[in-house]
Formats: structure tokens, sequence, C-alpha cells
């Protein structure tokens, strides 16, 4: 059973709601949103969430991520230079950065995962990842959802937040044809364009273990 975060109050940051929502149905985790605010579904059989607060931190910081990729690519707006490597590592390498970042500090696991992915670690790793790639998909004013799994034989909460095509995307994920060079020469297997703005570009999968304090320490040493 999973929990949607589909919709905000105008001017609300999806944090913010999240944490309300979760203080209001006494951390349930399956609600439905409504236009006006969150509102409580069934939940008699769903499940406590063990680190309410981890899932909030989670949320405010896939959203800053976001917006990091967002703010980098809308530096190639405008430009008339074809794209090259080092465009790469000063437009995509930051925000991969700064998962390997968040993941080191917090004991949690960050990815970002796309059905149609360049980089092969991007690729979807199990059954939940394409599901949630699945659901994004059908749903395209699904912003996240999260939902309690087993991954690497831990049980913990996963948040899903989808990342869509932007105008500045297609310098590097349009047609094929128009790839830049150095995408063509160092990605063979690549599968990440034909891309229009507003497609599903793939998503950030941030899992949480229960035991956050053992997964800091395995992450520290």
């Amino acid at each position: 059973m999973s929990t949607t975060v589909d919709q905000f109050i105008p001017g609300e940051k999806p944090w913010q709601a999240l944490s309300k929502l979760l203080l209001r149905v006494g951390l349930m985790m399956s609600v439905s949103l409504v236009t006006i605010g969150w509102y409580p579904a069934p939940a008699s059989a769903a499940p406590i969430i063990p680190n309410p607060n981890e899932l909030v931190q989670v949320v405010q910081e896939i959203e800053s991520l976001d917006a990091m990729r967002s703010g980098l690519a809308a530096s190639l707006e405008g430009s008339t230079e074809v794209p090259t490597m080092q465009t790469m590592k000063e437009v995509c390498r930051p925000v991969g950065m700064r998962a390997m970042q968040l993941s080191q500090e917090h004991g949690w696991q960050v990815k970002q995962v796309a059905k149609k992915y360049r980089n092969p670690d991007h690729a979807p790793g199990n059954l939940h990842d394409q599901m949630a790639l699945a659901k994004f998909n059908q749903e395209p004013e699904l912003i996240g959802f999260w939902d309690r799994e087993t991954l690497d034989k831990q049980l913990g909460t996963r948040y899903y937040r989808r990342m869509d095509v932007e105008a500045s995307c297609l310098a590097c994920h349009g047609l094929k044809e128009r790839r830049p060079q150095f995408v063509k020469d160092g990605y063979p297997h690549d599968l990440a364009y034909d891309f229009n703005v507003g497609d599903l570009r793939g998503m950030y999968a941030v899992f949480i273990p229960d035991d956050i304090q053992k997964a800091i320490q395995n992450a520290v040493n």
C-alpha cells in the first residue's frame, strides 16, 4: 500500500504538506489528496512509518535536489554551443554527486532511476522500480509517493519522486540523430533520447532503512 503526494496547497512546499499529513493521520500510510488539502483515506491495515521525520527530510532534500537539476539545466537555455563532456560535468554530474552525499550523510539510498537511461547505473534495479516508473507514466499529475519495502534484506520506507523533461534537457535528450557527439561516442547503449518537453524523464528513489543509525554507520565505514 502506497501513499501519494500529488497535489499541494498553493504556495505550500511538498515537505511542509507531508509534515502536516503525518501529524494529521497519526503516521498512517494511506491517504488521498484533493485540491483543498490532505484528507485521510481508509487505512485500517496501513503500516506505521518508523521514521516519519526522516521521510519529511527526504521529501525536502529531494525537492532541493530537483531544483538544483532544473537550475543547472536552465543554464543551457539560449546557448548556441553544442554540449560537450565538460557540459555534462558542469550540468549533470553535480546532481549525482549531491545524491551520493545525501546517501552518505543520512544513511539513505538515493538513486536516479529511468526506463530510458543513459547511465547503466540508472536502470531500474528491481520490480518496485519498474512499478513506480509505470505509476508515474500512467499518472502524469503524480509528483511522488512512498511505500514500505524491503531492499537488500533491510525493511524500510521508500520515497519516489518524478523527474520531467524540461526544454533545456532536449540539448542532450532530444532527437536521437541530434545527440551531441560525446554522447554517441561515450554511451553506445544509450536509451535517453527522443524525449519531448513534459515527458517523464525518470525518478528519484530514496530508501530509508528502519535501522537508520546502523545505515549511517555502514555509510561512514
